[in-house]
């Protein structure tokens, strides 16, 4: 009871603990699902990675946007997704740049070969057997971005930021499936002769391989057995026996037990049989524990047996010869190539990261410890190298980058475009205009500071190969201001006296004033324009004055007698404008004159002149200035008339200029230096005026003093204040420039490798360069910009030796081993003997054989050949030496040996055509023959050494033309006719020649001209002057100057001209009295004539009143030197003058008059009226009324100034004043006016240089271009500074200069053809093919034979794969062996419907075995094949051709276009039928097959057909047993006895038949017109033969021909 309740509460606790359990679980699964619904609910998104950002190269950063999204697309936070599962948002990347296009470039590979298309799902589709011409493919190629430096693959994404990815596939064609394609089997061999039953065999060779899964090549042997009528005789062998010699055991030492074999039998290794032999080995010193770098000497041995034809081994005697094969030798026991140990890996060659992602490299190093021995295996590769710092750029610094930096220009010199010869080269004045200035161009390194990304430039120069890219241009065109001086107008009038400040005149001080105007105002450098002012002190100034004139004079009572003369008086200022009236003086002046009007008999003058000039312009102790007034009598008196004045009463004179003959002017120095001054601190900031950087304002101070007469220097109160000019000015202070140069560079590196102890010492240097030399007082630049020095620590190369020990003594083969083989006790015949070699340093000490190696010749042998001579071998002495040679090209040299011991005594050993005892040598001939080689070289001048200046690299100081030599090239040659060192015939190996290079001759033009007289008299005109062609240019010269047509000249020059039009004047004295012919008038009064003299003077100031030539004055104005005159009679009206005409106006119009007036100056008697006294005229333009305007000159051609040959100038025009008329007249007439003035008269220009062409020296002597032999050329080079500009001497074309090397012999290794395979002492078996290694002199041509000659001349020996002995076999009758290689077939392309498909052909050729035996079948080798790409291929055709049918057979085969008849190649499915069948057969009667396969009928039968087309049976045709058979039925057309017909026509070029056998219808329009023809000839002969009246009997009536009806549709 107890246990059931116990298990009934057991059993409720675990009810009730499983719910909970379940529960549990279900919570467990349900929170799990809840989690990976939330898991599968939310998910990352990224958006498209960014640009590349960051610096250029492998420094960038690239972003992309990363979130958390929700299923149904809103986002979500970070949290929700997990984090671990979160992608990346930045990575590195490679920012591109534009100067990458330059290192990275796309590598493309060639497009691989075409494969078929495959299916959507991979499988490739197999090859349809219906092919035509081609199939559908696809190839492909790798394509990649690499840098070029090294080649490195980088990311595409470089490459494709500058082009476009290439295309990795493109369509193809696969040509269809080509079998393979052989030749034509050759004849039969012929079969042996002996009663021996043997093979003969035929072969052929591949002509094309297999292609494009084509089929292979079948069997390219056929054998089969000869069918020899002669039978061998009962008992005789059948058999052929060889001695097969075996091939060379290893080598090995004897050991022990070999020893102990003494005595014991061993099996004979030359037989199968039962045969055996005996040997005792004797006691052999064991090498054992030698040591490692000791040679040992061991034995080798081979197997010698005889073989049957059938490949079965036989009984040695067999075999049996004279001499038996050696089968023992001794060799060197092979031994290894030992080496040290790897020493540590290098330093890797990428110690920095730059834009590239290339890799480093390093390397390590080990030794030869102990060299290969024997056949032992040689040394491996002793260095070996790796990548290094792959990707590891985090750990690296950045590279250094290099740029081109440049020095500030120098000055300009105008000296270099001189030429050498112009004399302003070598005057010390200063050149101006054109030239040339320089810079130094370097090359710097700039490194990114760490942390900051920015560049650091170290401005220490490196090697300019570090720089990339076009460097800066080192020279330039430049300029020189040239200076040129003020041109100044004459002097004016000296002004009336007035105070120095009219506003203000106080004391009675003046000046009196002359002024002149600047016509050309000055450039550059010049010292200014001189003083415009002059003055002269006076007393009593005034600055106005009145001005009175007079009136009429009127008589008082009537008309004559006393009266009043009105004055009027004018205020007017010291230019002669009229002023207020206040301003004058307030002194009281009349307003009446008294005057007399002369009566009707009084005589009658006229008023006063105008004063004439000043006599002077001033006065001193011997000259003063007069000037002087006439008037002259107009009427005589009459009787009681009042008389005329005497004569010095009508003359007044006075004084003027009376001033004295001293002028004073304001003078000026120079302006000093610009200096700071105080009151200008606060502007000394640097300011920029006019755009030029300054470094603040200073001022500028001269002195100013007054000056007289150009000369003294007087006190400031003598010159006017007013015009004082200023002592000080503002200016730019200049910036002081220290001088700025660059650190030194590095020393150059001394030689890395050793040196030896009597070179010549290395020096390194290094340098600096001025970028920026020192002005306005800044620090000077250093004095020494080049250092030098010798290097140090050079090692110096080590002096390493062989030495050999002498050789052991000559060991044999061991004895047991040569007795018991051969059973012979004697110790002698050839073996081997060896040496020691060590290596010692100088010191000679031991030291490690590699150093000799490395240091000095090749190792000495270890190993050499010896012999023993046997007691039945003849010896001899050694050889002595040579005798000597004498001077004789034909003499010899000889040496000798003699017999020793027993020798003396056998007959053999006297035999010295087997044993010489002598030999000769010829000796060498010291006789050579020159022999030219190749043509002359260009002429060569030579250059002189010149120090390095400023200007010598473009300035061609370098000599170019002129005398110099050209060389031709000698092949040396001996007397023998083989090629030698060329210093045996030459020093230099070249003949010389003088030669000349014309030097340019430049256009030559001849001197200036004289200056033509200037276009205008007077005013501003244009001079001309001229240079014409002297001699014509030659040799490349400077051309000439275009001729200019409108001047006639090559070269003019045309400049402004002026002259003042005041300069020169007509002066006339006053007329003479009028004078009266008093024979005819006798009241002496009436018409008269009066003369004056008039002179022209020159009114300059330096002229001084100087009378010149007449020619000089305006001739259009010369004054009249005679004129009518009257002389009023009494009583006649007097009029005086005629005053001046009133002015027209300003525009000309002939409406408007001007007009004149005179007056009555005695009033007549009688009632005699008086002339007019007014006279009035239209204002017509050019005759009395003018314009006036400002005129401008042509622009000059661009003047330079003496000093300036080319380069910047000044085109001038000058301003005049012009008439309307033409006339140049004085400025005044159009500054009155205030006409508007042009703005400029002179304009920079610019005269292009000359510039020579520019070019650097030449380089030196490449090395030449071949080692040895003809064709070597040397070549120079010279490059182009500066092309030529304006007319400068064009650039040669001729920069590289070329001369052929000397022909130096060339030494060559030949290796011989391989001899055939030699089987030492047997017939077949292993043997050795050799080939001979020749030394040889050459000159590297086919034309010149080559000449055999030492072989210490070429040196090392070739490597070892130009074996010279090789192992190889002879075959055993009856064994299978491959035959030699075929030709090369011809190349032929694959073409697709005869056109090419590849670039490149193939052609092959193949070996095929041999079978001498049925039996020996399955050991035989497989046939090989080799092909190999060649150019130049052809595209061949293959085609079916056949002969013709004979009993219905005919034969058919493969023929290629070039007529080669081949098998394969012709498509298997259109080979032609090689026999005729009919289907079904023709078995019925009477029937036989036809040519095109269907049964017809015999002859005499007819066929009889069935409604499906066959034939039924023959039928007979009655009665044609001896006719003409029915030419309706296929019998009667296709019968065998028509073939003969065909083969009859077969040769015609017009065939009658048609294929079907028909005749064709030609034939019968042919017969038909025959038949007509015929009947015609009958006819006509008929009618002219023809008898009158002849009876004509009718013909018998012929029996119908019968047609029997078979049911052919053709009747």
């Amino acid at each position: 009871m107890f246990l059931r309740d116990l298990w009934v509460s057991a059993h409720w606790a675990w009810q009730g603990m499983r719910n909970i359990l379940l529960l549990l679980v279900l919570s467990m699964l349900q929170t799990t699902d809840l989690e990976a619904r939330k898991d599968h609910q939310f998910v990352w998104k990224t958006g498209h990675w960014g640009r590349c950002i960051g610096d250029c190269g492998s420094g960038g950063i690239r972003s992309r946007a990363v979130w958390c999204v929700h299923v149904e697309g809103w986002t979500a936070h970070h949290s929700n997704c997990g984090l671990r599962d979160k992608p990346e948002n930045q990575r590195s990347c490679f920012q591109v740049c534009d100067w990458h296009l330059e290192l990275f470039e796309w590598e493309v590979s060639e497009w691989q070969i075409c494969v078929l298309v495959p299916f959507a799902h991979g499988e490739v589709k197999p090859r349809t057997t219906d092919c035509v011409t081609a199939q559908h493919g696809l190839q492909h190629r790798s394509v990649h971005c690499i840098q070029k430096l090294n080649r490195t693959i980088v990311a595409s994404e470089i490459c494709e930021y500058f082009i476009p990815q290439p295309p990795v596939e493109q369509a193809c064609l696969i040509p269809c499936p080509r079998d393979c394609v052989v030749s034509e089997f050759s004849k039969w061999s012929e079969c042996s002769k002996d009663c021996v039953r043997s093979l003969q065999h035929r072969t052929r060779f591949v002509i094309s391989p297999p292609l494009y899964g084509g089929s292979n090549c079948p069997n390219l042997t056929e054998s089969r057995i000869c069918d020899v009528p002669i039978s061998c005789f009962l008992g005789e062998e059948e058999y052929i026996y060889s001695l097969q010699v075996g091939p060379w055991s290893k080598c090995r030492l004897p050991h022990l037990k070999e020893v102990s074999l003494i005595g014991r039998t061993m099996l004979d290794f030359s037989s199968d049989s039962a045969e055996r032999s005996t040997f005792k080995l004797h006691s052999y010193k064991s090498h054992h524990y030698s040591k490692p770098w000791d040679v040992e000497i061991g034995y080798q041995t081979r197997q010698v047996r005889c073989t049957r034809s059938d490949g079965k081994n036989a009984m040695l005697s067999l075999c049996m010869q004279e001499t038996i094969p050696l089968t023992f030798q001794s060799c060197v026991m092979p031994k290894d190539c030992e080496t040290s140990v790897w020493s540590m890996w290098s330093t890797c060659s990428k110690t920095c990261h730059s834009g590239d992602l290339s890799p480093g490299f390093r390397s390590r190093h080990r030794s030869i410890k102990y060299i290969a021995v024997g056949t032992g295996k040689e040394c491996p590769e002793l260095e070996e190298k790796e990548a290094c710092n792959v990707g590891g750029k985090e750990l690296l610094h950045p590279c250094p980058r290099f740029s081109w930096r440049t020095s500030e220009w120098k000055a300009c010199q105008v000296t270099l475009l001189l030429d050498g010869q112009d004399p302003r080269r070598h005057k010390h004045t200063a050149l101006c205009g054109g030239g040339i200035q320089v810079r130094e161009v370097y090359c710097v390194q700039s490194v990114i500071e760490s942390g900051t990304h920015k560049l650091k430039e170290v401005t220490r120069p490196v090697d300019k190969k570090l720089c990339v890219g076009p460097a800066p241009s080192a020279s330039q065109l430049c300029n020189v201001p040239c200076s040129s001086d003020c041109l100044v107008s004459s002097w004016s009038a000296w002004g009336p006296c007035v105070h120095e400040n009219c506003q203000d005149h106080q004391g009675r001080k003046g000046f009196r004033m002359r002024q002149r105007h600047v016509v050309v105002e000055p450039i550059g450098m010049s010292q200014g324009c001189p003083h415009l002012v002059e003055s002269i002190p006076c007393e009593d100034p005034m600055c106005y004055q009145w001005v009175i004139s007079e009136g009429v004079c009127v008589p008082d009572h009537g008309k004559c007698g006393h009266g009043n003369r009105i004055l009027i008086a004018i205020c007017k200022n010291n230019k002669g404008d009229e002023v207020s009236h206040t301003l004058c003086s307030e002194f009281l002046h009349p307003e009446t004159m008294v005057c007399e009007v002369p009566c009707a008999v009084d005589c009658v003058v006229n008023d006063w002149s105008e004063w004439s000039s000043c006599s002077h312009s001033c006065s001193s102790k011997n000259a003063e200035g007069k000037q002087s007034r006439t008037k002259s009598i107009l009427a005589l008196p009459g009787e009681g008339g009042k008389p005329c004045p005497p004569l010095r009463a009508l003359q007044e004179y006075r004084l003027c200029n009376d001033h004295i003959c001293t002028q004073f002017y304001w003078e000026t120095s120079p302006w000093g230096p610009c200096s700071e001054d105080t009151l200008v601190t606060a502007l000394n900031a640097t300011i920029s005026w006019n755009g030029e950087a300054t470094c603040g304002v200073g001022l500028q101070t001269r002195k100013v003093f007054c000056v007289k007469n150009n000369f003294d220097q007087v006190t400031n109160k003598r010159c006017p204040d007013s015009l004082r000019p200023e002592t000080m000015r503002p200016c730019l202070l200049p910036c002081k420039k220290d001088c700025v140069v660059t650190p030194f560079s590095e020393w150059t590196h001394c030689p890395m490798t050793c040196q030896h102890d009597n070179a010549t010492a290395i020096k390194q240097f290094r340098y600096r360069i001025i970028i920026q030399n020192a002005a306005n007082g800044g620090q000077d630049c250093p004095d020494t910009l080049y250092e030098e020095r010798e290097c140090e620590d050079i090692p110096v190369c080590p002096v390493y030796r062989w030495k050999t020990h002498k050789w052991s003594h000559c060991i044999l083969v061991p004895d047991s081993v040569r007795q018991g083989i051969l059973g012979i006790n004697e110790a002698c015949g050839r073996g081997l003997q060896s040496r020691a070699v060590v290596c010692l340093s100088d010191n000679d000490l031991a030291a490690d054989v590699t150093e000799c190696m490395k240091w000095t010749e090749p190792m000495p042998a270890l190993v050499q050949e010896c012999l023993i001579p046997c007691k039945d071998d003849c010896t001899f002495t050694p050889w002595s030496k040579f005798t000597a040679c004498s001077s004789d090209c034909e003499s010899t040299k000889s040496r000798r040996r003699s017999l020793t011991g027993r020798s003396r005594k056998r007959d053999k050993c006297q035999n010295t055509v087997v044993y010489p005892q002598v030999e000769t040598e010829a000796c060498p001939c010291e006789t050579f023959i020159t022999q030219p080689h190749g043509n002359w070289s260009d002429c060569i001048i030579a250059e002189g050494k010149t120090e390095l200046q400023l200007g010598m690299r473009f300035q061609g100081e370098t000599k170019q033309c002129g005398e110099g030599v050209r060389l031709r090239a000698i092949a040396c040659y001996d007397k023998t006719g083989k090629l030698v060192e060329p210093s045996y015939c030459s020093s230099s190996g070249y003949i010389e020649e003088s030669c000349v290079i014309p030097c340019p001759f430049d256009c030559k033009l001849s001197d200036w001209s004289s200056w033509a007289s200037c276009s205008a008299s007077c005013g501003a005109g244009m001079k001309i002057r001229s240079k014409w062609l002297k001699e014509k240019p030659y040799n490349g010269g400077r051309p000439c100057p275009t001729l200019d047509l409108k001047n006639q000249a090559q070269v003019y020059e045309a400049v402004p001209c002026y002259t003042e039009c005041n300069q020169y004047s007509w002066v006339v004295e006053p007329w003479s009295p009028c004078k009266i012919n008093s024979e005819q008038n006798s009241l002496h009064c009436g018409d008269g004539i009066q003369t004056r003299k008039i002179r022209c003077v020159n009114t300059a100031e330096d002229g001084e009143g100087e009378t010149v030539p007449i020619t000089q004055c305006d001739q259009s104005e010369i004054p009249n030197e005679a004129q009518k005159c009257n002389l009023y009679c009494p009583n006649e009206c007097v009029m005086s003058d005629w005053g001046q005409w009133s002015q027209c106006p300003q525009v000309c119009d002939p409406n408007i008059m001007q007009t004149r007036t005179r007056h009555v100056l005695r009033s007549p008697l009688n009632t005699k009226t008086c002339p007019k006294d007014s006279q009035m005229q239209p204002c017509v333009l050019n005759q009395n009324c003018f314009q006036y305007q400002y005129n401008l000159t042509d622009w000059s051609t661009c003047q330079l100034s003496e000093n300036a040959t080319c380069g910047q100038g000044i085109q001038r025009r000058l301003l005049s004043c012009m008439r309307s008329d033409g006339k140049s007249v004085n400025m005044n007439y159009c500054e009155q006016l205030n006409l508007e003035k042009p703005e400029k008269l002179s304009i920079h220009c610019h005269v292009e240089c000359s510039v020579n062409c520019q070019l650097s020296k030449w380089s030196a002597w490449s090395e030449c271009s071949n080692t040895c032999g003809i064709g070597g050329q040397m070549i120079r080079t010279r490059s182009i500074i500066m092309q030529s500009q304006g007319e400068g001497r064009l650039c040669p074309t001729q920069l590289t200069q070329y001369r052929n090397c000397p022909v130096k012999p060339c030494y060559t290794w030949i290796l011989g053809a391989w001899s055939p395979c030699k089987v030492e002492g047997g017939q077949c078996g292993e043997g050795f093919q050799i080939r001979n290694l020749t030394c040889i002199v050459h000159d590297a041509s086919m034309s010149v034979p080559s000449k055999q000659v030492k072989n210490a001349f070429c040196g090392e020996l070739p490597s070892k794969d130009n074996a010279l002995q090789l192992p190889c076999s002879v075959p055993c009758p009856g064994d299978c062996h491959l035959t030699g290689w075929s030709e090369w077939s011809s190349c032929e392309l694959t073409c697709i419907d005869g056109r090419s498909f590849e670039t490149t052909g193939h052609q092959s050729r193949s070996r095929t075995f041999i079978i001498q035996s049925f039996e020996n079948r399955d050991s035989c080798p497989e046939q090989v094949l080799e092909t190999r790409p060649c150019s130049g291929g052809k595209c061949y055709n293959y085609a079916w051709k056949t002969s013709l049918w004979r009993d219905n057979e005919r034969t058919v085969w493969c023929q290629r276009s070039d007529g080669v008849n081949v098998t394969g190649g012709c498509s298997v499915h259109t080979q032609p039928a090689e026999t005729r069948h009919c289907n079904p057969e023709c078995k019925k009667p009477f029937t036989y097959c036809t040519q095109s396969g269907v049964c017809s009928c015999e002859r005499g039968y007819t066929e009889i057909m069935r409604s499906n087309g066959f034939l039924d049976y023959c039928m007979k045709v009655p009665g044609l047993e001896d006719k003409k058979a029915d030419v309706k039925t296929s019998a009667g057309k296709n019968k065998p006895v028509n073939s003969k017909m065909h083969d009859i026509f077969k040769g015609w070029s017009i065939q009658p038949f048609n294929p079907d056998g028909r005749l064709k219808i030609w034939v019968y329009g042919v017969s038909a017109g025959g038949f007509l023809i015929i009947l015609f000839l009958i006819f006509t002969s008929y009618l002219v033969c023809k008898k009158p009246k002849q009876h004509q009997s009718t013909p018998p009536q012929q029996k119908p021909l019968t047609f029997a009806y078979d049911g052919d549709m053709d009747m």
